[in-house]
């Protein structure tokens, strides 16, 4: 799999692909709601992909750790204005990030062409829905839920336990109709995880291709860092950087990232060094 047919746009993972985030939320960890409103929204996805995105990540409700739920109207209310917008103006695919099967139809019928889903399509119909739209999903674990994940969590392998939950995952989308060929996963950095689960599962990542499907790795800006090095958010470009292509190296094909440009350049010199020859999962 070199290209990835997203709602007909291609996505080239014959070099690694950088996913652009875009928060159009009043209370992300990392942006603090700067792009909420849809001008400020689409000139920042417009700057991405100069600059080097491949794909954008619309979301609409946060999932940072103690995050609160939204409704579903609310979500289509912030995002599906800003993918309308988006998809007129860009040229790359677009991404909903989303567990809500409403929001996903909408989205994907509103210009978006993948599904970038924290709770891997266990939300009643998210499944039924992904195969019915044809599009690529992104599969991610996840221990617990926004609001609670980081209270507490326990495991006994991190890295067997992410690839099972995985495997299973992506068995019941191909068992619903889901072409494996349109599976990614993810491990969840910081999703119901300590900083040493985190940097098991990265020192680990090329166990999941095991899994036989592209690897997404989202390390960009993470409390990890913080919590290694006593930086506010602000300050976690270079760590961020650093991580990603620690990513890469151990087999991620994606990159969920904020600052597109410096990773973009970063990705550029590694693979210089170190040529992707053919395909790669």
């Amino acid at each position: 799999m070199t290209l990835l047919d997203c709602g007909g746009r291609a996505l080239d993972l014959s070099r690694t692909a950088i996913m652009g985030i875009l928060n159009v939320t009043p209370d992300s960890f990392s942006d603090g709601g700067i792009f909420f409103a849809r001008d400020a929204a689409v000139t920042h996805a417009l700057a991405m992909v100069e600059v080097g995105a491949d794909i954008i990540d619309v979301g609409g409700e946060s999932t940072r750790p103690g995050a609160q739920a939204v409704s579903v109207q609310e979500e289509l209310d912030r995002v599906i204005p800003v993918i309308e917008a988006i998809a007129r103006a860009v040229p790359v695919p677009i991404s909903i990030d989303t567990s809500k099967p409403e929001v996903m139809r909408a989205a994907i019928a509103a210009g978006a062409g993948f599904v970038n889903d924290v709770r891997a399509l266990r939300e009643p119909d998210a499944v039924e829905a992904v195969a019915a739209l044809q599009v690529p999903v992104c599969l991610m674990h996840m221990q617990g839920e926004p609001r609670s994940m980081q209270h507490n969590p326990v495991y006994t392998d991190v890295v067997g336990e992410v690839r099972d939950f995985l495997r299973e995952r992506i068995e019941a989308c191909v068992a619903a109709g889901i072409p494996r060929q349109r599976l990614i996963v993810d491990p969840g950095i910081g999703f119901g995880k300590t900083v040493e689960h985190n940097l098991e599962l990265l020192r680990r990542l090329d166990e999941l291709r095991a899994l036989g499907a592209p690897i997404l790795a989202g390390l960009s800006r993470k409390s990890m860092i913080g919590a290694l090095l006593g930086q506010p958010v602000a300050q976690r470009l270079h760590a961020s950087v650093a991580l990603a292509l620690i990513a890469v190296q151990n087999g991620a094909t994606m990159l969920r990232v904020h600052d597109v440009r410096a990773t973009r350049e970063a990705i550029r010199m590694y693979e210089a060094v170190y040529p992707r020859t053919g395909e790669r999962i």
